[in-house]
């Protein structure tokens, strides 16, 4: 089993910045696919960014160019650097993991395996 633990949200102005952190304990993330999603009130849960084992991302257009998706292997953490924050950030954002280690990037919800509890992200005007 894999858990995942969020940090970092809070309250931030727009234009500001914050940095989320997802501590994962229980087994190494070796050969998983780590991803951030995010859900506002009454909205569905959507994908924002994944990383592979090996590497390779992808991001939602929503959010390209403005957050960054890493991971610290060594470490077994993953990070979601977010700059240039917009009201229509706020959301609850979550950190996931998929066993997987391939090139391709899951983008659905139901398909990751783990999840953490949440950590909110609450963007002022």
């Amino acid at each position: 089993q894999v858990q995942l633990v969020e940090s970092g949200g809070g309250l931030v102005q727009a234009g500001g910045s914050l940095r989320l952190s997802c501590a994962a304990s229980g087994r190494t993330l070796s050969g998983y696919t780590m991803g951030w999603f995010r859900q506002a009130p009454g909205k569905e849960r959507e994908f924002v960014a994944a990383v592979t084992w090996s590497g390779v991302i992808v991001y939602a257009d929503s959010v390209k160019g403005r957050f960054t998706i890493s991971r610290d292997n060594a470490k077994n953490t993953g990070y979601l650097q977010m700059n240039s924050l917009k009201p229509e950030d706020t959301a609850v954002y979550y950190c996931a993991a998929k066993p997987f280690t391939g090139t391709f990037i899951y983008t659905r919800v139901y398909e990751y395996d783990y999840w953490g509890q949440g950590t909110q992200v609450t963007v002022s005007s």
